[in-house]
């Protein structure tokens, strides 16, 4: 099992698409039918609202962010740390999904899925930084959307105690950015959003001190 984590590492690392390599093994190798490697293998069975994610499943979407990362990895301030974290954000999405009044939801995947993050490394390494760091990215990676649309949720103090704005900007980019066919004008409002997102958290942080 420690060598298929090595494996993922490198291809999350090296590879230019990394989708092409999980894509290949994820029905092919016998270890996605162990723990904890079903918390990755079990995203191809979970749905998403078509509205908000007309690419498909949870897995489907994974493949695209974790794409989007390691075209970007070399803005992050942990490369190794911002692709694990690509390929583990919607871990939280299997147990959380359900449907609520006809539509497709997945409350709390932020914060579920930051343990889940968790119980993943620690099978595999005990290095605290590194784990740290991976499940900050799981854990704050809603924030964008929850600080633009000032829902309760939102939590900039908390957040930047635990990781920098711009990792999280970052990967929320890569997140918005995966999900499915956006043209241009699509792709430069989510950027844009992006910005506003540094923007409002700088702002919010200064007016604190």
């Amino acid at each position: 099992m420690i060598k298929m984590f090595e494996e993922f590492e490198k291809h999350l690392i090296e590879d230019e698409k990394p989708s092409i390599y999980f894509n290949k093994i994820i029905n092919n190798e016998s270890v996605f039918t162990e723990y904890p490697y079903t918390l990755l293998s079990c995203l191809v069975e979970i749905p998403q609202s078509p509205e908000h994610h007309p690419e498909g499943n949870v897995w489907i979407h994974t493949m695209l962010v974790v794409d989007n990362a390691a075209k970007v990895k070399g803005l992050s301030e942990n490369p190794r740390a911002f692709m694990w974290g690509a390929l583990l954000h919607d871990l939280g999405k299997a147990p959380t999904t359900k449907i609520r009044k006809g539509k497709i939801t997945s409350y709390d995947h932020d914060t579920v899925g930051a343990e889940l993050c968790r119980k993943f490394l620690e099978t595999f390494t005990q290095e605290e930084d590194f784990i740290k760091q991976v499940v900050a990215l799981v854990r704050w990676h809603m924030q964008t959307l929850f600080v633009m649309k000032d829902l309760p949720f939102g939590n900039v103090k908390s957040m930047t105690s635990e990781i920098s704005i711009k990792e999280i900007a970052l990967l929320s980019e890569c997140d918005r950015l995966g999900r499915g066919e956006l043209n241009d004008v699509k792709i430069k409002e989510e950027k844009e959003n992006i910005k506003a997102f540094i923007r409002k958290c700088e702002k919010y942080l200064e007016g604190s001190k």
